[in-house]
C-alpha cells in the first residue's frame, strides 16, 4: 500500500524542473530521487515551459489600476471621515441630554 499523497511547494516544483532542464539526469532519476512518478515530472515541466512567457509580462497596466483603485477608495474614506466629524460636532454642540 501506499503512503498518502505527497504536496509540493511551487519553491520544491521549480527546482525539481530546474534540475530536469539541467539535463544532468534523467527524468526518471529524477523521478525515483524525488519519489515522485515520471509522468507527473513531465506535466510539471511542460507547464513551466508553457508559462514561461508570463515571467515577461508587463505588468505595470494592472498595478496602476490597483493604485488608482487605492487611492480613490482612500479619498472616499477622507469624504466618509469628514462627513461623520461634522455630523459628530453637530450632535455635541446641538445635544440637550433628551433620549427618544
Amino acid at each position: 500500500m501506499t503512503g498518502p499523497r505527497r504536496k509540493f511547494t511551487p519553491e520544491e516544483k521549480a527546482r525539481i524542473v530546474l534540475e530536469i532542464l539541467k539535463e544532468e539526469k534523467s527524468a526518471s532519476q529524477l523521478a525515483t530521487e524525488h519519489g515522485i512518478h515520471t509522468n507527473v515530472l513531465n506535466r510539471w515541466k511542460t507547464e513551466a515551459i508553457q508559462n514561461l512567457s508570463q515571467l515577461f509580462v508587463d505588468d505595470r497596466k494592472g498595478i496602476t489600476k490597483m493604485k488608482n483603485d487605492y487611492e480613490q477608495k482612500i479619498d472616499e474614506l477622507y469624504a466618509e471621515v469628514g462627513k461623520l466629524t461634522t455630523q459628530l460636532s453637530w450632535l455635541k454642540k446641538n445635544y440637550d441630554g433628551t433620549i427618544i
